[in-house]
Parts: structure tokens; C-alpha cells; sequence
């Protein structure tokens, strides 16, 4: 399939927002090559799977891997000469949908946290499933389902349309953007989450291709009588740190990237476990790895900053994104974040930010408490005064 490209043309320093997220199928072209984003299935990678990505990503790409907020590993700088080998060797790991439409509708997020046995992996592949039915709704690029019923509500705050999620004596499906929902049996979840999508159509959530369940429930739709009977958990404000659990060692990773050589180290270690705070858990670990590229220490100040690829691996971004927040991150507050953003849309943190430094074409605008669309509080600095300005 002929991959598909971002415009480098721009009115007024505004980006273009493209709308859907790059797959293996349908990648995007980037400043430094195609971006292949890979979905793995319920979230895992197998040691073989792992070896084998790290060794395509060398031979296909840069070598440089992303961890997407959405769970989903990147593999950038892919020549388009490459792609198709690439897909066949992805193929040949088991980790490529039959078809496009199905790789773009499999936009699911599974707690990490789950255990052998468990009812979260069991629904992961029946969702997997349902999504890749004839009869599966035809959801926007964007819409994604949070499968968030482990020992602990761990995914409210992450991006997601439809939510599976735990609640007292059995399982609760809830949209987005609403408190209540329809509590279900294991067997029921999936038929509840997919008649969830086919209401979100019908009500005229998809708008010129595009559409996400919250904007619905602020438009004030009204759900049907059976999503509206039980109350969804409280959001946790769930922020994980990088340590030793019963599952096995949660790694970071600075600013979701990795050489190919590190994936292919961790593999050694065990099956992986991908997750949307940009963090791996290696499956059964009893210790920390200890190799570059990884986060392993629950104060270490990279935790505390964000940052997009930036220029120039960007073709929308303004400017460089990483030298500037690996040097502000020992400014940030213990208890703060940073968010660094080649453009105005923010891709690496879409929500609000304590503080964001965003590049423009005049420089640096400097925005509190805001996103990187947020009106500026500073504008224009250039990157050695962005640096001073840093000091919060």
C-alpha cells in the first residue's frame, strides 16, 4: 500500500492536523522516513516477536523505535523501497491484520497489569475479534477502546473511546465522557462495547471522517437507558513509576525511544508488555535491566519532561524539541511536568500541561497550565532563552 504523506505547507506556522494515526498497512511519511506503527496483539511481544522487530527495524529503518501513548511500538526512518519486506517479515512474525480497514479499527489499550487467568486478556482478543468482523462498526482512525478491568483502575487518564472497565461484582462498558454505564458479564462486555460504537455512529459522532466520543457527550447525546444505570469507577490519577511489581520490571524509556539494540536486550529478558505511559514491562522480571536507553530510577528528572520527535524528524515541527528538555529537565519541580512540542498540536501530550514550551516560527511560546494550542503566557523566545525561561 502506498504510504501516505503529512504537507510541508503550513498557514501561518499552523499544522496540519491529519486525522488518523499511522499503522503497518497505511504508514505516514515523516521527516526522516515512513513511520510503521505496529499493533501488537493484547499489548505483548513475545522474545522472538521482540528480536524480530529490533532486527527489521535495523534493516528496514534507523533503528529507532517510539512507544506510542497508545501502546503501539514505531518504527521510524522505513525507506519506501523497504516497506513491503517489511511488512513481509512482520507477517512472518504473526503481528500484520489481514487488511488496512482492520489494522486501523484495532486501536486498543490493555492494562499491563493483568494476570494469567484473568478476564482483561480474555477480552482483549474477543474485541480483536469484533473489530475484525465484517460486520465490525466503521469507527473513525482515531477511536479507540481502553480494556482497563485489572486489581485497579489504571487507564483514566489515557485516551480512549469505549472503556471496559472493573467495577464491584462484575464489569462495567462506559463511553467516554460519561459517569455511568452498562454493567456487564464477561460474556456481554464486547456485544455491549460494540453496540456503544454503532449508538456513537448513529448519533452523528463521525463529522468529515472523523469523531471521538467525548466531543459527543459534550454535544449533550444522550446515551440508551442501559448505559445509564451504574456509575463508572473514579478516576485514580494513576501515575506509575519505574520499578519491581508482581508482574515483572517496569522500565521508562526518555521520551518513548529506543535503539533497536536496546529492544533486542530486553528481549533477552523476557516477553515485554507494552504500555501507554511510554514504559515496557518485561514480563516475570525479578530484577532491573540494566541497559542503556532505559529509565530504571523513579526520580530520574527525564520522567518529569515530554517531548515529540521534533525538527527534523518531523516535517510539521517548528523546531528542536529534546536537546531543549533534556536540559530543562533537572529545572522541572519534583512534582511538575514539562511538555515540549514541535507545533501546535501537541502530538506527545495532547491534554494540558503544568508548563509547555511549544516552537513556532518565531521561537519558543511558553504556555502555563495550558496545552500546546493554549494561548501563550511568553511568546517568541529563542531556544537559550527558553532554557533561562525554564527555570520555573
Amino acid at each position: 500500500m502506498k504510504p501516505e504523506s503529512n504537507s510541508t505547507s503550513f498557514l501561518q506556522g499552523k499544522p496540519i492536523i491529519q486525522g488518523w494515526c499511522p499503522g503497518a498497512l497505511r504508514p505516514m511519511m515523516s521527516g526522516d522516513g515512513l513511520v510503521v506503527r505496529i499493533r501488537a496483539h493484547q499489548g505483548r511481544l513475545t522474545p522472538e516477536q521482540a528480536r524480530g522487530i529490533a532486527t527489521l527495524s535495523q534493516m528496514h529503518g534507523n533503528g529507532l523505535i517510539d512507544l506510542s501513548t497508545r501502546a503501539n511500538l514505531q518504527l521510524r526512518g522505513v525507506r519506501e523501497a523497504s516497506h513491503t519486506p517489511l511488512i513481509t517479515g512482520l507477517q512472518g512474525l504473526g503481528l500484520i491484520d489481514a487488511e488496512a480497514t482492520v489494522e486501523a479499527r484495532r486501536n486498543i489499550i490493555l492494562t499491563p497489569f493483568w494476570h494469567e487467568g484473568g478476564a482483561a486478556p480474555r477480552l482483549a482478543l474477543a474485541l480483536e475479534a469484533a473489530l475484525a468482523a465484517s460486520d465490525a462498526p466503521d469507527v473513525p482512525g482515531k477511536f479507540g477502546f481502553a480494556v482497563d478491568c485489572g486489581d485497579k483502575s489504571v487507564l483514566a487518564d489515557i485516551s480512549a473511546d469505549i472503556r471496559i472497565e472493573a467495577v464491584e461484582g462484575g464489569l462495567l462498558v462506559r463511553a467516554d465522557g460519561f459517569s455511568t454505564g452498562a454493567k456487564v458479564t464477561e460474556a456481554e462486555a464486547i456485544p455491549a462495547a460494540m453496540a456503544l460504537a454503532r449508538w456513537f455512529i448513529t448519533q452523528g459522532g463521525i463529522i468529515n471522517g472523523r469523531g471521538r466520543m467525548r466531543a459527543l457527550s459534550q454535544r449533550g447525546a444522550e446515551l440508551p437507558a442501559c448505559f445509564t444505570r451504574h456509575t463508572g469507577p473514579e478516576a485514580s490519577g494513576f501515575h506509575p513509576a519505574p520499578g519491581l511489581l508482581p508482574q515483572g520490571a517496569l522500565v521508562a524509556l526518555a521520551f518513548g525511544q529506543m535503539q533497536a539494540q536496546t529492544l533486542d536486550a530486553l528481549a533477552q529478558c523476557g516477553p515485554l508488555r507494552l504500555t501507554p505511559w511510554r514504559m515496557l514491562l518485561v514480563e516475570g522480571a525479578v530484577r532491573m535491566p540494566d541497559l542503556p536507553d532505559l529509565i530504571t530510577r523513579a526520580q530520574d528528572p527525564l520522567l518529569r519532561v515530554i517531548a515529540c520527535t521534533g525538527a527534523p524528524g518531523c516535517i510539521q515541527a517548528l523546531g528542536e524539541t529534546r536537546v531543549l528538555a533534556r536540559a530543562l529537565a533537572p529545572l522541572v519541580p519534583k512534582t511538575g511536568l514539562l511538555h515540549v512540542s514541535g507545533c501546535a498540536k501537541g502530538c506527545a501530550h495532547p491534554g494540558i500541561a503544568p508548563l509547555t514550551l511549544v516552537a513556532t516560527p518565531q521561537g519558543f511560546d511558553f504556555i502555563r497550565n495550558g496545552s500546546a494550542a493554549a494561548p501563550a503566557t511568553i511568546s517568541g523566545l529563542p531556544p537559550e532563552t527558553a532554557v533561562i525561561a525554564g527555570r520555573f
